[in-house]
């Protein structure tokens, strides 16, 4: 069941992560690396990504 839930909403994680790539990617280009993880953009949309996916998962099988 959780696995179907996880399979079903792996888009929301991937959008999420190539989101905060390109947002955090120009921010960090200006300057502004304050809130990145350990002043890494690619490790902060890796983590973005991965807690968005798995609030989806968990919310697509309870609701």
């Amino acid at each position: 069941m959780f696995a179907e839930a996880v399979h079903q909403t792996v888009g929301v994680g991937v959008g999420m992560f190539l989101g905060t790539m390109i947002g955090f990617g120009l921010r960090a280009k200006k300057g502004k690396t304050d809130g990145l993880v350990q002043g890494s953009v690619w490790k902060t949309a890796l983590v973005a990504g991965f807690v968005s996916w798995l609030a989806a998962a968990v919310l697509s099988m309870v609701f």
